[in-house]
């Protein structure tokens, strides 16, 4: 991963890997305009930073290069289930990322089970 920056807010280069539909589901962010990922790990972002992702789905031998933008910070020391790192928005409308993942969660993405950024909904007692 690369850092740079250029008047304002940091550009960042990932190269990220996702093989497995459960953390493919976990990951993604579909509620987001125009989809998104969540990036899991300790790189310090700050809110509008540029992201370049080089993503790679499942078996596919093509990486699918994704721009984006920061949206979402989850520091370090945030609760369990959760992890540090960054929700990214992809910024383009009509980007090939957005297609395969909703291809490869086709019927499990209104699921109600917890993801990197959502808790699964709990019924109150009482």
């Amino acid at each position: 991963m690369g850092k740079f920056s250029m008047g304002g807010a940091k550009k960042t280069m990932i190269a990220l890997s996702i093989k497995d539909k459960v953390v493919l589901h976990n990951l993604s962010m579909p509620f987001i305009k125009n989809g998104g990922l969540f990036i899991a790990n300790r790189t310090e972002y700050e809110l509008g930073d540029d992201v370049f992702i080089l993503l790679t789905l499942m078996d596919e031998a093509e990486k699918i290069p994704v721009a984006g933008k920061v949206i979402w910070i989850a520091k370090k020391g945030v609760k369990q289930p959760h992890a540090p790192g960054a929700g990214i928005q992809f910024t383009d409308p009509d980007n090939v990322a957005k297609d395969k993942i909703e291809t490869y969660l086709a019927g499990s993405l209104g699921s109600a089970s917890t993801t990197a950024t959502m808790y699964k909904a709990v019924p109150q007692r009482g």
